[in-house]
């Protein structure tokens, strides 16, 4: 069961990163917005899918616990993490050591989703 999840985790994840990245990219570098305005703006695209289609694919037949409004709360307490987490790489990479805007994408796809994942199948959906 845990490599099927980890399978479709990286599938779901891998598009719900790709769509929060595109959103970030296209305010921050083609728009001209604030890097961290589009950076949170990407996040709640990627919240919005990332629930239902974690919940119901990722984690599908994973004996899920507690009501929905608690596996939503958990949810949003872990997507809080990924957004704290992002805001720092953009923090750190582009505000403090003046890289491309593009630098904080391989940690926002690697480093969080990792942490995600985890706190995922052990709180929101377990």
């Amino acid at each position: 069961m845990l490599i099927g999840q980890i399978i479709r985790y990286g599938l779901v994840g891998g598009a719900v990163t790709v769509l929060q990245g595109a959103v970030y990219w296209l305010l921050s570098a083609q728009a001209g917005w604030n890097p961290q305005l589009a950076n949170f703006l990407g996040y709640v695209a990627a919240v919005s899918v990332g629930f239902l289609a974690h919940g119901s694919i990722t984690f599908r037949g994973h004996d899920a616990q507690g009501a929905a409004p608690l596996r939503l709360a958990r949810f949003v307490g872990v997507s809080l993490i990924s957004l704290a987490l992002n805001a720092f790489w953009v923090w750190l990479t582009v505000t403090l050591l003046g890289a491309p805007l593009w630098a904080p994408l391989p940690f926002m796809a690697v480093v969080t989703p990792g942490l995600v994942f985890i706190l995922n199948r052990q709180w929101v959906f377990r």
